[in-house]
């Protein structure tokens, strides 16, 4: 099944509606992080996309992943409680409001950024990506991480 495009207004629009449905006090159905924990781990790609974060992860764990890049880009979603690379761990607290608003930020950026000029910016763990397999990345890791909190 083809997951929503990221590329369009719609899409955004949905997760927007998603993401308003968080509060200080939504709880995990699994995993540890709080939901502003999340909120900022949901961040770190699109920061990644834009060059705002350019912590690439350790050697090792990129030959990890990149071995695992056809399981991160396909349309299978997210088993729960995988591990985390660690650039995208999320230990600190952080105010609520603020990263939420920051990653809806950051969502509609790329939204307006479009599928040519996405597919042009490499992935710092998995290098060149089309822009079928950013959408799938981008918003399967979202959407996995949205129903984790329960919306």
């Amino acid at each position: 099944m083809a997951y929503p495009s990221i590329y369009l207004a719609s899409t955004t629009e949905e997760l927007f509606r998603r993401i308003d449905q968080l509060n200080p006090e939504s709880q995990a159905l699994w995993g540890k992080m709080s939901v502003d924990q999340m909120l900022s781990h949901c961040a770190v790609p699109y920061e990644q996309i834009l060059g705002i974060n350019t912590d690439r992860p350790p050697l090792y764990m990129r030959i990890i992943l990149k071995a695992y890049k056809d399981s991160m880009v396909n349309e299978v979603p997210y088993k729960q409680n995988l591990p985390t690379s660690p650039t995208f761990i999320r230990a600190d607290s952080y105010h609520f409001s603020k990263v939420r608003d920051r990653l809806k930020e950051l969502i509609k950026t790329i939204q307006e950024m479009g599928a040519e000029q996405l597919s042009n910016t490499p992935s710092l763990s998995l290098g060149k990506l089309s822009a079928i397999e950013w959408n799938n990345l981008l918003y399967k890791h979202i959407d996995h991480h949205l129903a984790q909190f329960g919306v």
